[in-house]
């Protein structure tokens, strides 16, 4: 695997941290702004719109670019923000800053994506996401945790200067370690639009919307309950709040062991893996809600919920991408903006339903229906097409 795809996945590191890290924050930064808990939800909900409007805007306008141009100028924007959001007292200014930076960090990764998969061999697109997302997942180990440590130490607001400072080195890394080939497209006016139009038609596959359908709401669930596990397990499960950072770090060991096992199967085998890892995700949330009140039932479950998300939700990006042949430039737009969907309503619907009165709990309910409905959705795309293609063509997902 080459070096430079490392080195982005080491910038991802550092946004998935920025992304993640409010899941430990969530109370110290309420009371400091003087909002409710489920109104801080809406900063990570406001990340998610910022990733989903901006994974593809953000992808077409760097396509005059070359890539290692649209990275740098990507994680410059997301390192700016950060210290605005670190200095604000006000939560509306915070919000917006959230939105802004995962405009940068939508198009960082929607490139980087690209550069990545266009790096490797056409049958090892798996291996190479799977570097990438290993960025979100040691973030969910080391980053989450330690943001909640800085947050208990210093405030929450260090977290978000501990954010700008890992991007500095991360600039110079991708200055040294990323090539700089040419734009992806010819940087004139009149043959970009065509370019962006004709990958944008992609999205009318039947095959490649479905599969982003079902990441979407996979991700929604794991949101849902992640937004808000540090008063899920201090509330419910009894855990004092020293223990939270272990907890994060607990569900980020399974995030990265979910992300290895979807990048070995999901090149070769991945209906091995969505089928029954879709399966146990769904028994595993439900069992999750009976037994939040058990404190070693909570540990050992955020782990396994950690694996089977990422694994599973890993394989679907990748399957997105095997869909999305005809958008080599805008293809990972395409899997950015749909699991950030479902980053932005799974915390959304997780916080109507803690104002409702529904309680800590609630969450987990509400990713358990997530995971339901996405087995729900697949079974219909899978009749549907069954009722229209001949039996050579049916497969759903190859």
């Amino acid at each position: 695997m080459p070096i430079a795809i490392y080195m982005l996945g080491l910038a991802v590191f550092a946004q998935g941290t920025s992304e993640f890290m409010l899941s430990g924050l969530v109370p110290d930064s309420a009371s400091d702004l003087n909002v409710s808990i489920p109104a801080t939800g809406a900063l990570t909900s406001a990340f998610a719109v910022g990733m989903i409007v901006g994974a593809p805007l953000m992808a077409i306008l760097s396509l005059r670019w070359s890539r290692r141009r649209a990275l740098l100028a990507f994680l410059i924007a997301f390192m700016v923000v950060h210290v605005v959001g670190a200095i604000t007292t006000n939560f509306d200014v915070l919000l917006v800053s959230r939105g802004v930076g995962a405009l940068a960090n939508a198009g960082f990764l929607a490139v980087g994506l690209a550069t990545a998969t266009s790096m490797v061999e056409p049958n090892a697109k798996g291996r190479a996401i799977s570097v990438l997302l290993s960025g979100v997942t040691i973030a969910c180990v080391a980053g989450v945790p330690a943001g909640a440590v800085l947050g208990q130490l210093w405030g929450w607001r260090s977290a978000f200067w501990a954010v700008a400072l890992v991007c500095v080195p991360v600039i110079f890394a991708i200055v040294r370690s990323v090539p700089g080939p040419a734009p992806a497209v010819s940087s004139a006016p009149d043959e970009l639009a065509p370019s962006a139009r004709r990958e944008l038609r992609s999205l009318r596959s039947p095959r490649l919307l479905v599969t982003l359908t079902l990441g979407a709401l996979v991700n929604a669930a794991t949101f849902c309950t992640f937004t808000y596990l540090a008063p899920v397990v201090t509330n419910i499960s009894g855990f004092s709040e020293s223990w939270v950072p272990a907890v994060l770090a607990l569900f980020g060991l399974g995030s990265f062991a979910g992300v290895t096992i979807g990048g070995r199967m999901s090149d070769a085998r991945p209906m091995r893996l969505l089928v029954p890892g879709g399966l146990a995700l769904l028994v595993g949330w439900t069992l999750f809600t009976a037994t939040a009140g058990n404190m070693v039932a909570a540990f050992l479950l955020v782990f396994v919920q950690g694996t089977l998300s990422f694994a599973v939700g890993s394989t679907l990006i990748t399957q997105a991408l095997y869909a999305a042949t005809e958008a080599p430039s805008l293809g990972g737009s395409f899997a950015t903006a749909a699991l950030n969907v479902g980053a932005a309503l799974g915390p959304s619907i997780g916080g109507i339903t803690i104002g409702a009165g529904f309680g800590y709990r609630s969450p987990l309910w509400v990713s358990a229906l997530l995971v339901a409905l996405a087995f729900i959705t697949a079974g219909l795309a899978q009749a549907v097409r069954r009722a229209r293609v001949s039996p050579a063509e049916k497969v759903f997902v190859s």
